[in-house]
């Protein structure tokens, strides 16, 4: 119940203070957590990161005032954070769809963002395996693109990867000796969005001579790179065995939010969260899983 209270203390303060500068650590704080936990909590629960909830909502009331006061334009821009009519206007357009000015217009059609309020249900009673790992540094090889927003919820996005990227998949498989096992790194995560790689385990060899052209030819030489994870501690939880973990592994990160890390004793660090999925083949297909590496630290 507690981190229920701090969550909502969190965003009462965003209310608050929306026509003020919002500093992150000064969120966190209401909640008793660190800046990093609180945003990343915060985004798998919500499906939008803080940044996200703050400009909406500010574009939100911005619309409501626009409609029912005389007040102008520029005087909304500057009392919701916009430095200028043109960078409001933009964001504003973008939004609701029309101009802040045709706000004003008796009959527009506006958007509405409503405020958050958590609302405590009896949730639970189900039995979460998991273990903690203390793991050494490690190197992966790999390749990635950056995906704005929350990681996971861009599953789409990272499905279209997997597809249109087959032949370097197949590359990293052969030479890690190893088809039925990848690595996703979910890296460099802030509140605009997150690198999300594509890895495997290689040999120190091929780490080192993955790029020279002998080894893979023109066509594939420069599209990989070595990602060094930090030595660091990890919750490590496992979804169900099934067909398509790819499709329950969503719910087991928030089930992981909502439900372990509040009594856990632990909170979330700013170092890569790992996924690792087991592919398996033929007759096992229907036992493949994924193993969510959640990176953790003492409270």
């Amino acid at each position: 119940m507690d981190w229920v209270i701090g969550m909502q203390k969190a965003i009462d303060y965003i209310e608050d203070n929306l026509t003020e500068s919002i500093d992150y650590d000064t969120v966190a704080a209401q909640s008793f957590s660190s800046s990093y936990h609180f945003q990343r909590v915060f985004s798998i629960l919500c499906g939008f990161t803080v940044g996200e909830y703050i400009r909406n909502r500010r574009l939100s009331l911005a619309g409501t005032e626009l409609a029912a006061s005389d007040a102008k334009v520029i005087d909304i821009a500057l009392k919701y954070g916009y430095e200028s009519p043109d960078s409001f206007a933009k964001a504003f357009q973008k939004f609701h769809g029309i101009l802040p000015s045709q706000a004003k217009n008796n009959g527009s059609n506006l958007k509405s963002f409503s405020r958050l309020v958590l609302k405590f249900s009896l949730e639970g009673g189900t039995i979460m395996n998991y273990r903690i790992k203390e793991k050494d540094e490690m190197i992966l090889t790999g390749y990635k693109r950056h995906f704005d927003g929350v990681p996971g919820e861009r599953e789409a996005q990272e499905k279209g990867m997997y597809v249109t990227t087959r032949p370097l998949q197949y590359i990293l498989g052969a030479l890690a000796g190893d088809i039925e096992t990848d690595y996703n790194v979910i890296a460099n995560i802030d509140d605009t969005g997150y690198d999300f790689y594509i890895a495997n385990q290689l040999t120190e060899y091929y780490r080192n001579n993955l790029n020279k052209e002998c080894i893979l030819g023109e066509e594939f030489a420069h599209h990989f790179e070595n990602i060094t994870i930090p030595k660091c501690t990890y919750a490590v939880f496992e979804t169900e065995r099934c067909s398509y973990p790819t499709l329950v592994f969503l719910d087991l990160r928030r089930k992981i939010a909502s439900e372990w890390l509040p009594t856990s004793g632990y909170q979330l660090v700013n170092a890569p969260e790992l996924i690792k999925t087991h592919w398996f083949r033929r007759d096992k297909s229907n036992q493949r899983y994924r193993e969510l590496w959640i990176p953790i630290e003492k409270r």
